[in-house]
């Protein structure tokens, strides 16, 4: 079968009673004020047999029967003779017994012959209708679409994430409890060790034990002492346990996503290790951004005791080296307004990057983010609408390249802190495996 219809077929779908005559090149005043004074909310009653109008017929509200009549009328130049005495009511009982009373009224409600195409007009109507229709279904053809194995790998995506990201933050509570300096002076975390009583990661254990199980990747990290050039008051990181307590917990979530990503399972455990390890902090970027609000540029996961300024994180040991860009990151992306589809598309594919430090096959790595992102492309062209969906492809892939700096900056801080045992040791393990000196 043919990609588009036969002419023949088209022509099929015209209706044979086809108003081609309803749209007239210059209406006549009655008929403009006619159309002024319709209200659309009214039924539309057809003015010659009270039967159900479908619009102006020839300058008058009818129904098809009767514009249908008067056309063939019209075109015969049709002389009738009423067998009564010429003032027949017509309804749409009666409308067929005199031809000669519905007539008159045709013309009395302002239906004029002169909108009556010929039938060469009626043929090129009928033709450019069919071309018209041959258009539509070739942009159509031509508009891309999703296919069927792109939606299921979307969707696989969509279950990732939502198995992963928890929108009440329920678990925050079992973190070390958030201490800030502002509002509890004098007050100390309830717990100086690594982990609090009750907190685990059994949900996950897997995916914690990976990082010990599998050979390291540090190796491979240039660590330097940067604590020249940091301007942080390591006496007061009262935030900082329960901070590293969110990023840990935040990067078991980030683990148990990627593992669901189609093609991942298919990497050696080390290329998944020097995967997670090099974008972990980047995809928590990602997600924290559907906790940050643009009103007064926080974080907000529940309570207000889990609500994050500048100042909670400074108090955690970041400078405004990280600050400063990660806010007009979030504040950026935020304003995207990416569906939730392109947002675990945007996490899966900076995951999924073959230039990552320790990458060994770097070519299956590459195939798999090419997939993904042909697929956020094609979603995108078919899903989001305009005005956002323009430019927003590159410059979601411009937010990977503003995540690469941010990286970078993290990670040096908190190498800075891992250098200090006191500091260190309020760090998770998971946390230093992945950006800290590993201290012993």
């Amino acid at each position: 079968m043919s990609e588009f219809q036969s002419s023949w077929e088209l022509y099929q779908q015209i209706p044979n009673d086809l108003d081609v005559e309803m749209e007239p090149m210059a209406p006549c005043p009655s008929f403009t004020d006619a159309a002024n004074d319709f209200d659309r909310n009214i039924p539309r009653i057809c003015g010659v047999c009270g039967d159900k109008a479908t619009g102006f017929h020839f300058n008058a509200m009818t129904c098809e029967g009767c514009k249908g009549f008067f056309r063939r009328s019209m075109k015969r130049k049709a002389m009738f003779t009423c067998p009564f005495n010429g003032d027949c009511k017509i309804t749409k009982d009666n409308r067929r017994h005199c031809q000669a009373c519905r007539l008159k009224r045709c013309i009395d409600i302002g239906m004029m012959k002169e909108f009556i195409l010929t039938d060469e007009e009626v043929q090129r109507k009928r033709e450019m209708i069919m071309k018209r229709k041959e258009e539509e279904a070739l942009k159509e053809s031509l508009k891309p679409k999703l296919l069927e194995e792109q939606q299921k790998v979307i969707e696989m995506l969509l279950e990732a994430h939502r198995k992963t990201y928890d929108p009440t933050y329920s678990d925050f509570t079992q973190f070390r409890p958030p201490v800030r300096q502002e509002s509890d002076k004098g007050r100390t975390s309830r717990s100086s060790s690594i982990m609090t009583p009750g907190f685990s990661f059994s949900d996950d254990s897997s995916d914690a034990s990976s990082f010990s199980s599998e050979p390291t990747m540090l190796s491979s990290l240039e660590l330097s002492d940067d604590s020249a050039s940091m301007s942080i008051d390591f006496s007061h990181l009262s935030m900082l346990p329960h901070l590293a307590d969110l990023v840990s917990y935040s990067i078991q979530k980030v683990i148990g996503f990627a593992k669901m990503i189609p093609g991942f399972r298919n990497l050696t455990a080390e290329d998944q290790i020097a995967l997670l390890k090099s974008s972990a902090i980047e995809v928590i970027m990602l997600r924290s951004n559907q906790s940050f609000s643009l009103e007064d540029m926080s974080w907000t996961c529940g309570s207000n005791d889990f609500k994050y300024k500048i100042s909670d994180v400074t108090q955690a040991g970041h400078n405004l080296d990280l600050l400063e860009p990660l806010v007009k990151f979030q504040i950026s992306l935020k304003k995207l307004n990416l569906h939730e589809e392109e947002h675990v598309l945007l996490m899966a594919i900076c995951i999924l990057s073959p230039d990552r430090p320790g990458v060994q096959d770097t070519a299956l790595v590459e195939s798999i983010q090419d997939h993904l992102s042909q697929i956020l492309q094609t979603y995108i062209l078919c899903r989001h609408p305009p005005p956002g969906n323009r430019l927003l492809y590159p410059k979601m892939i411009q937010k990977l390249a503003d995540l690469r700096s941010l990286n970078e900056e993290h990670s040096k801080q908190y190498r800075c802190l891992s250098f200090l045992p006191e500091h260190s040791m309020q760090l998770t393990p998971l946390v230093l495996e992945v950006f800290g000196n590993e201290i012993s």
